[in-house]
């Protein structure tokens, strides 16, 4: 009998990859493959033949090298994460991670296989950006031969390999990492900044580290959609990752006022996630919670920890920017800090809280007349007093002041979801533009699914100008998204309406409860308490909840409301102005 010869060798393995990749290739295709290919050119290829090494293949940002010597493999993985960020070259910069491992290998053509080459490539996501991760066959093999530090990374399971691997890692110096952080531009260091760090694996099973990944990746991309914030790349804050830190250090080294910090732990087919927002100057808990899922589900459970930490973290930012905005602060600037007072108002629906709030918000646009942000709060301030029926003293003509504040708004927020969120808003049910008013909510919500305010808005456009299917859809994914936050009371009011007009009134009423815990003074809400009330015969408790909105809304009519509500589907009033109506609200 005769057997074909197989080709075995012992060789040692490089696999390397460039971190971030897709969202560089998403962020400007060209110049990412311009940069990698200029770090081929200068770095990669120069030093792997230096190290005596032969490059195997390519595939796309990752390459696979074999060297003869271990110690050969090794020193080139130092010397090219050395390298990073000494290149004289246009943005992005190149960070790789690299894995190595000892084995045999077979030959075929020009292309290996076999046990060590699997290894090196699962190994290779293990490294931090920047570092090295090798196997324990590798750190024996270069003991006092090699001058660099590597730390015990335990034992850990990869995909696919049968047997756990003891693991060593190479990590950058905190002052090589530090290159790799990238500055926030100018206008972004008067928004507050927040760093994503890369979440614990608690489990040790490294097919929970790509999954722990994963996440803090898709929160990275997800919270980038926010203007009213910055965010740290990943780059940056993932120097961090594996490593005890001090939270108010990283937030010193990184130039962020928050951090957010998060942990995976699996028991047998059940995953908890925890996430956590401090603050950096203090270290202070700002935001806690943690999230229950199952391996079995495990892409679902990634799309829903991202969905509700995103949607959770920019009202608790916002929140904290309040408060911090009332401590004496060395960085204070006068117009951010007029906006931030303005949010105390932005949720009370009184007219004096509203005076005072527009009178701020004013301030603020003085000394920024073009900040979209601003403009477009002084929309939403002019559009409750509009829709409510409040005069604005000393404004003649207060329909042309919104009006200008929205074109001057989205002229200088093009892609800012709130800023189209709010005036498509107010287009709808101040202004009466209905269809140009509900097309640009509907761009808010692809600008950003996961912003609070514009999955309300969007609620409130398909209510009075679209399905209410729809309107119940946005409402529900508000509560769900972050059922106690500011502003919870406009999609419990919004789903109050629904019932109103299909005439299911105790779900109404029990809706209309909830929305007045969340805020007390919210004349929406009161309507939905006096008509649905009335609806149901309950004529003390509706004239009650009259007297109450009468209270701090004096004056208010029918057709006062009628006029300030919008009218392109007009039965989608009627139920809660005849309840009104019923309940002895004056009709002019």
């Amino acid at each position: 009998m005769s057997h074909d010869h197989v080709d075995r060798r012992l060789a040692a393995i490089l696999a390397a990859d460039v971190v971030g990749y897709s969202r560089m290739m998403a962020t400007d295709e060209t110049a990412t493959l311009a940069a990698l290919k200029l770090h081929r050119q200068c770095v990669f290829d120069p030093t792997v033949a230096s190290h005596n090494g032969r490059l195997v293949k390519l595939m796309g940002d990752g390459s696979l090298v074999r060297f003869d010597s271990v110690v050969d493999a090794v020193n080139c993985a130092l010397a090219l994460q050395n390298r990073a960020g000494n290149v004289d070259a246009p943005p992005p910069e190149i960070v790789l991670r690299i894995g190595i491992n000892l084995g045999d290998v077979t030959f075929d053509g020009g292309d290996i296989y076999g046990d060590g080459v699997n290894v090196a490539a699962r190994l290779e996501p293990l490294a931090e950006p920047g570092g090295i991760c090798i196997a324990a066959i590798v750190k024996e093999s270069i003991v006092g031969r090699v001058n660099a530090l590597f730390e015990d990374g335990g034992g850990v399971r990869l995909k696919n390999i049968d047997r756990p691997i003891h693991i060593w890692k190479w990590r950058p110096p905190r002052s090589t990492a530090a290159k790799s952080v990238v500055p926030l531009k100018t206008e972004d260091s008067m928004r507050p900044s927040l760093a994503v760090l890369p979440f614990q694996n608690i489990s040790g099973d490294v097919d929970q580290e790509y999954f722990a990944d994963g996440v803090v990746e898709d929160i990275i991309t997800a919270l980038s959609r926010f203007r009213s914030f910055a965010v740290i790349a990943r780059n940056s804050s993932f120097i961090y990752k594996g490593q005890a830190i001090d939270i108010r250090q990283v937030a010193q080294e990184l130039g962020v006022r928050y951090v957010l910090e998060g942990s995976i732990r699996r028991a047998g087919s059940r995953l908890r996630i925890t996430a956590q927002l401090v603050e950096g100057a203090t270290g202070a808990h700002l935001w806690a919670e943690h999230y229950d899922g199952s391996t079995e589900d495990v892409f679902d459970f990634q799309d829903r920890i991202t969905e509700c930490v995103v949607a959770i973290v920019e009202p608790q930012i916002k929140i904290a920017e309040i408060a911090l905005s009332r401590r004496e602060r060395p960085e204070s600037i006068e117009a951010y800090d007029f906006y931030l007072q303005t949010m105390l108002y932005f949720y009370s629906d009184t007219p004096e809280r509203n005076h005072d709030g527009l009178t701020l918000i004013n301030k603020a646009i003085a000394l920024e007349p073009n900040n979209a942000t601003y403009l477009a709060t002084a929309v939403g301030l002019l559009m409750q007093r509009g829709t409510l029926g409040w005069k604005l003293a000393g404004v003649k003509d207060q329909r042309a002041v919104c009006e200008n504040y929205i074109e001057r708004a989205l002229v200088h927020g093009h892609g800012d979801a709130t800023v189209a969120g709010i005036c498509g808003n107010t287009l709808i049910q101040y202004l009466k533009e209905y269809d140009r008013g509900f097309e640009l909510v509907r761009q808010a919500v692809a600008f950003n699914p996961n912003n609070l305010d514009v999955v309300n808005f969007a609620g409130v456009a398909n209510l009075h100008c679209g399905s209410l299917d729809e309107a119940v859809t946005y409402f529900l994914r508000a509560e769900r998204l972050s059922p106690n936050s500011l502003g919870a009371h406009w999609n419990l009011t919004g789903l109050a309406h629904v019932e109103m007009v299909r005439g299911n009134y105790e779900e109404a009423l029990a809706l209309a409860r909830k929305s007045m815990a969340a805020n007390a003074y919210y004349g929406p809400c009161f309507w939905m308490m006096i008509a649905a009330n009335a609806k149901l015969g309950r004529m003390e408790e509706a004239r009650q909840h009259l007297a109450g909105l009468l209270a701090f809304s004096p004056g208010v009519t029918v057709a006062r409301l009628r006029a300030g509500q919008p009218a392109k589907i007009p039965e989608r009033m009627e139920p809660i102005l005849d309840g009104l109506r019923l309940a002895g609200m004056p009709e002019e």
